[in-house]
């Protein structure tokens, strides 16, 4: 059983662009459908985290507004901030999804029990996930995989309830 889904950012919870305004500040476009899901599968008892390789002032906004539990940024080597989480959690590594698009995904992926893909991911990611969603990253590709798990185990009618 998943009990945790942890994400990378750019090219996954967003369409991977990184946008400057003429002031020189970045903007992140985020799906909010994905985020409907994030919120609705914790009161099901999911936990999210993000793991990501830059920093930004948005990710970590849109994670608390999330009420994300877990936002790790400027990670270069992400397993080591899974064994962190494992050793904190005391979670198996089958109770842990990731979903990631890029190269630096692929070892964290071959670390955890169920892995996602969006649509548009790196050749590699896809060979080796688990689920590869029918959207590209930021159109809705973490909604689908988080939908797809809690199919999966069987409690989408228990999700359907909570939401509001």
């Amino acid at each position: 059983m998943i009990k945790l889904i942890l994400l990378d950012v750019d090219g996954t919870l967003t369409d991977g662009g990184i946008y400057r305004g003429n002031d020189g500040i970045e903007l992140k476009k985020f799906n909010v459908k994905d985020g409907y899901a994030i919120v609705y599968a914790q009161k099901i008892g999911i936990n999210f985290g993000i793991i990501t390789g830059r920093k930004s002032e948005l990710v970590k906004i849109r994670a608390e507004e999330l009420k994300m539990k877990y936002i790790y940024q400027g990670i270069s080597e992400k397993t080591l901030v899974l064994k962190e989480i494992i050793k904190i959690t005391s979670l198996k590594k089958e109770e842990i999804a990731y979903m990631g698009d890029d190269l630096n995904d692929l070892n964290i992926m071959k670390e955890v029990g169920l892995k996602g893909a969006p649509k548009d991911a790196a050749r590699e990611i896809k060979e080796t996930a688990d689920f590869i969603s029918s959207k590209k990253g930021g159109y809705g590709a973490v909604r689908e995989f988080i939908e797809f798990i809690i199919k999966k185990e069987n409690k989408w009618e228990e999700f359907l309830k909570n939401v509001k």
